[in-house]
């Protein structure tokens, strides 16, 4: 049975990546802003603001690209599994998540939340790479 093509679907999936991408390095950037507005004892509502709503469009780029993939790849071959993508999605998808939860933790009586948050998204950074590389694999196999 002939399948439609799900071109249109990896080209949401290519630009939700990117998005991603994007989205990690401001949050990095926006991070270490707060992080040296803490040590100078300065705030600023507006950037701290911002690390939150990028982090909330982070969660649901996230989650787009594994609707995508789940749909894209059972519309395709019929099941998933097919590479080392889903293991590195499913983990990427886990630390966000985490990264998330823990950043609503942060608070003065719970220092350790803080340390989680950071080395979440040090961990995030290394699981974004192996996620993007192994999903160039899996575009080659869509590839005509």
């Amino acid at each position: 049975m002939p399948l439609p093509s799900f071109l249109w679907l990896w080209k949401i999936a290519a630009w939700s990546m990117g998005f991603t991408i994007a989205a990690y390095f401001l949050l990095a950037a926006s991070g270490v802003g707060i992080a040296v507005q803490r040590q100078q004892k300065v705030y600023s509502y507006w950037l701290r603001t911002l690390h939150f709503l990028t982090g909330g469009i982070l969660v649901v780029l996230v989650l787009l690209l594994l609707g995508i993939g789940i749909v894209g790849t059972l519309g395709h071959f019929g099941s998933l599994g097919h590479s080392w993508h889903l293991l590195a999605g499913l983990i990427v998808v886990s630390l966000v998540f985490l990264s998330a939860w823990s950043a609503v933790q942060i608070k003065l009586l719970k220092p350790w939340a803080r340390w989680l948050h950071v080395s979440t998204n040090a961990v995030l950074f290394i699981g974004l790479c192996w996620v993007s590389l192994t999903g160039w694999d899996v575009v080659q196999k869509y590839l005509p």
